[in-house]
């Protein structure tokens, strides 16, 4: 197993614990990893908010700057709520790349958020671990 396939299990884990409390949201799980640690870990919130990746980020604060994200779905591109993206939010922290195991179907997100990512220089990797990750949105059913 790769140091990267942990950290990912590590965020399908936390997202697993709210399956089913998120709301109309999927819930997520994220992991700032640094120098081989894991620096700040968040889930989606009961009720859809706040988002793993906002959390993760604000546990973490400048430390967050060159570290890699381990995200279970694709980071959203647009909210509803008109709050910054988590993709621009982990483009301004400066992470320097993030890991998705699922890309996310949704209107807010759907190649968006890689998209959003790339246009800041952060590169973004999906499909690590999608098999396993990918039962955890079975019943998601993504505003599209």
């Amino acid at each position: 197993m790769t140091a990267d396939e942990t950290f990912m299990r590590r965020a399908i884990a936390l997202a697993a614990q709210n399956v089913g409390r998120t709301g109309e949201n999927p819930s997520v799980g994220c992991v700032l990893v640094k120098d081989g640690v894991a620096i700040a870990e968040a889930v989606t919130a009961p009720g859809g908010r706040p988002h793993a990746e906002e959390q993760a980020l604000a546990a973490a604060g400048a430390a967050a700057r060159g570290a890699v994200a381990f995200v279970t779905l694709e980071p959203c591109a647009a909210r509803s709520s008109g709050q910054p993206s988590c993709a621009e939010r982990l483009a301004r922290a400066g992470v320097s790349r993030v890991i998705v195991a699922c890309e996310d179907a949704s209107k807010f997100a759907s190649g968006q958020g890689e998209a959003r990512l790339r246009e800041a220089g952060v590169p973004m990797e999906a499909g690590l671990l999608a098999d396993e990750a990918a039962p955890l949105y079975a019943s998601y059913r993504p505003a599209i």
